[in-house]
């Protein structure tokens, strides 16, 4: 079959010809149809600090798809063949005292699909039944390979309350607009979203933000002002992983604001501790979704919501059949694009 995968401890990828995974006890066949690139594909491919120390070629690499159910091992009941499907990419062991607590997000033996085991970017991926979400018979490929991510941008946005509340969002990427979208769908008064490309600025504008910032332009502050709130914003999402922009964020926060964390920086960074205690922020960590009670939250909203589905495939800007997954990578690199999908079948 087909992979795109990390054949040798240095920058690239190859697309090559591998065996087809075989399916085992508790295990599901699935021939990918749709995967969407992730910052950690390009990682991967340039082969930097981080990717070095934590993967081991040769590997498929991938994590975000959609596909149809072609095979079902021993002791699988809850998928049959023929089921469209998403997958959680998180394989966790069951054993340790998160997951034997229900609080699978946060095992501690976490393998991922693409970065420690074999991933999406390929014809067929294998993984636990456990990790397989079914999807609706009719529900579009491309949304269907973007449940990851809008699991990260559902399990951020959903942390803390946002109904009636005002939402600072940092960040335009793909996950950022996703929960930009969101906090409008639950009912958020104001939703102000920043970053630096007025081209992802206009998605999130797209998706209903209320306001958007380029923050090499304007500063929070002022936009804050001119919306009439005197007091900050009462809930925050950072999802650039970006030093400055999680400074401006506790500047603008109001007295007892949450501030949920998901952009990973690439280094340590100060914090003005002294706003933290003084202001009462929290300030919550968030890693992938949670296991599963974030993947049936959007399933549901997505259900009930026409304008939700619309603003997330909104996000989806380019499309690219797998064998041009170079192009793919270099527009996902640009940062010109909101998500980008590649063509599987």
């Amino acid at each position: 079959m087909r992979a795109l995968a990390k054949t040798s401890a240095a920058p690239g990828l190859e697309l090559i010809d591998v065996p087809e995974p075989t399916v085992g006890p508790g295990e599901v066949k699935i021939r990918v149809l749709r995967a969407g690139l992730c910052g950690t594909d390009l990682h991967l491919q340039q082969w930097d600090d981080w990717a070095s120390s934590i993967v081991k070629p040769p590997l498929v690499i991938g994590h975000e798809f959609y596909g149809e159910v072609v095979g079902i091992g021993p002791g699988v009941d809850s998928v049959t063949v023929g089921q469209r499907a998403s997958g959680e990419g998180h394989v966790v062991c069951n054993e340790c005292r998160n997951c034997r607590a229900g609080r699978r997000q946060v095992c501690i033996r976490t393998n991922s699909v693409g970065v420690n085991r074999d991933g999406v970017f390929a014809d067929y991926v294998v993984i636990p039944a456990s990790n397989v979400w079914v999807q609706p018979a009719d529900i579009d490929p491309d949304l269907g390979a973007v449940f990851d991510p809008f699991g990260n941008a559902t399990h951020t946005a959903l942390s803390f309350p946002m109904v009636g509340e005002d939402v600072l969002i940092t960040g335009a990427g793909p996950i950022g607009v996703m929960a930009a979208a969101i906090a409008k769908h639950v009912g958020a008064r104001h939703v102000v979203v920043t970053d630096v490309s007025d081209y992802r600025l206009e998605l999130a504008r797209g998706v209903g933000a209320d306001r958007v910032v380029n923050v090499a332009q304007q500063r929070i502050a002022d936009v804050q002002s001119e919306l009439g709130m005197r007091e900050g914003f009462d809930v925050g999402l950072e999802m650039s992983g970006n030093a400055q922009a999680m400074a401006e964020m506790i500047d603008n926060m109001n007295h007892g604001g949450r501030i949920a964390m998901l952009g990973l920086p690439g280094d340590d960074f100060a914090v003005n501790w002294g706003r933290v205690i003084t202001h009462m922020l929290t300030i919550k960590g968030i890693y992938g979704r949670e296991m599963y009670d974030t993947w049936y939250a959007m399933s549901a909203m997505l259900s009930t919501s026409p304008e939700l589905k619309r603003a997330v495939q909104s996000v989806i800007t380019h499309r690219f059949p797998a064998e041009q997954w170079q192009d793919a990578f270099a527009v996902a690199r640009s940062g010109n694009c909101g998500k980008v999908i590649m063509d599987w079948s």
